[in-house]
């Protein structure tokens, strides 16, 4: 089983080369290298060139790249799209999407522009409508990987306030999280806004793997630690998905469909699990 971890994931804004360059020291699993919302309209051409010039450099290691355009019917979007087509990058991260014909029309310009197979798409949810269309989003294209949630545009268009249970968020986070799961989508968990707020980070960290997401999108360096190890296998996490694989593959050479590790029944589907954990402590150890 192949996996590409997404823990920590941090957004960089483009217009700032000195995060640019920065970013090829930090231990976040992905980079989203903005265009969208950390960037001023009179900055975002030359941003975008600032981006293109930082992936032309290289140097990001084991970082997997994304860059978040502007919305297709911006000023800017069609032209960041089509720039970045050919870019050494995995994906382009759409924000604010709102049905599975906007998803369609970036495929559109991308297959006009012969941009590889391999550039794929992440979808924002970030608005009521958006999370109303998630199911349709998520099934509209085979290019989209992920579903990236937006909870601060999410929280203003809600009129609800960022508490630390995250209450008026709850029903919006597990319906993305549903649809991403349907589709075979990964889903990352919106930003914690308060950079002194270590503990509630931590909290909503792990709120976030209760609620199935895959990792947590950042706006600090300082948050990437403590996404890493939340929701990264811990080590009795590994060992006992180890210990229940060997006693499942013991089990089948048996003829048996079920065994019992440390007093639990495991099946099949617990090791299915065992085995998704297995491939993330793998693909972390690999770098």
């Amino acid at each position: 089983m192949a996996y590409l971890p997404r823990r920590s994931v941090l957004y960089m804004p483009g217009a700032n080369t000195r995060a640019l360059e920065k970013a090829r020291s930090l231990d976040a699993d992905v980079l989203i290298l903005d265009l969208e919302d950390a960037v001023a309209p009179s900055q975002k051409v030359q941003a975008r060139q600032h981006i293109l010039d930082a992936l032309a450099e290289g140097g990001y290691g084991h970082r997997e790249l994304v860059v978040r355009v502007n919305g297709f019917d911006t000023p800017w979007g069609r032209e960041e799209i089509a720039a970045f087509a050919h870019a050494p990058i995995s994906a382009l991260c759409l924000p604010k999407v709102e049905s599975a014909a906007e998803v369609q029309a970036v495929v559109q310009l991308l297959v006009q522009e012969q941009a590889p197979e391999t550039l794929r798409l992440w979808a924002m949810a970030e608005t009521p409508r958006g999370v109303l269309a998630i199911d349709e989003i998520a099934g509209s294209h085979s290019r989209l990987e992920a579903i990236v949630m937006g909870t601060s545009d999410l929280a203003k268009e809600l009129r609800v306030p960022h508490t630390p249970d995250r209450l008026g968020l709850l029903a919006s986070l597990s319906q993305c999280v549903l649809a991403a799961r349907a589709h075979g989508l990964d889903v990352l968990d919106g930003v914690h806004l308060n950079l002194d707020d270590e503990a509630g980070f931590v909290q909503a960290c792990e709120q976030g793997v209760q609620l199935g997401f895959d990792g947590k999108t950042l706006i600090h360096p300082k948050q990437i630690a403590a996404a890493n190890q939340t929701f990264g296998p811990s080590e009795q996490q590994l060992a006992q998905a180890k210990k229940i694989h060997q006693a499942w593959v013991e089990a089948e050479a048996q003829g048996l469909g079920v065994v019992v590790v440390d007093g639990r029944l495991v099946e099949s589907l617990h090791v299915d699990e065992a085995l998704r954990i297995l491939a993330i402590g793998d693909a972390l150890a690999a770098r």
